[in-house]
């Protein structure tokens, strides 16, 4: 009696189960839509890269915010992050490499609970620009994507030195480590297919 009372129990389970369920979900996402306003959400061409990064970080336990730039947020727009609840990552996806740190001094002001993650396009294109992230007063962390092997050892030598630097991604259609024997960060591999 007492079996058939379980398995009584996990037929009606099972049944509930599958009658919340739903129907089947398609494949079609809300900015496969015509003239739907969301976008895509994995793909913004507004903003210079083929998509504003999503990143998650696997050993991050933390339940957060992040908010995220296209450009370097002012002083002001740092301040007022401050009220914003639980506040754990800001990320700039930038569309080029600021010249030198006059144009990084606001980062400075990033709220000191959060850590500041940086997408930078490319190689530095002066060792000016690579040492100037140096002198950023926050929890850096600084990804570079590039499309090809370093121009130089000099360009390699300017990665070396960038205490922020987390990691270099390399874009293309076979992974390489041809030029960045030298590197002293991780190296990982991108390929795009659209």
């Amino acid at each position: 009696m007492r079996r058939l009372t379980i398995a009584s129990a996990l037929a009606a389970g099972v049944m509930a189960g599958c009658m919340a369920a739903g129907p089947p979900l398609t494949a079609e996402s809300p900015g496969d839509t015509p003239g739907s306003r969301l976008g895509s959400p994995f793909s913004d061409r507004r903003m210079g890269w083929p998509g504003m990064p999503l990143l998650i970080d696997r050993t991050d336990l933390r339940i957060g915010t992040t908010v995220q730039f296209s450009r370097i947020p002012s002083a002001t727009e740092l301040y007022d992050l401050n009220l914003l609840p639980s506040l754990a990552h800001v990320v700039l996806a930038l569309p080029g490499w600021p010249a030198d740190y006059a144009a990084l001094e606001p980062l400075n002001r990033v709220p000191p609970e959060a850590d500041l993650i940086v997408v930078l396009p490319g190689y530095p294109p002066s060792r000016e620009a690579a040492e100037a992230w140096n002198l950023v007063n926050a929890r850096l962390r600084l990804v570079i994507i590039v499309n090809t092997p370093p121009p130089s050892i000099g360009a390699v030598a300017d990665l070396n030195a960038m205490r922020g630097l987390e990691r270099v991604i390399l874009d293309g259609d076979q992974p390489a480590r041809t030029g960045f024997e030298r590197l002293q960060r991780p190296l990982s591999y991108r390929k795009v297919i659209e």
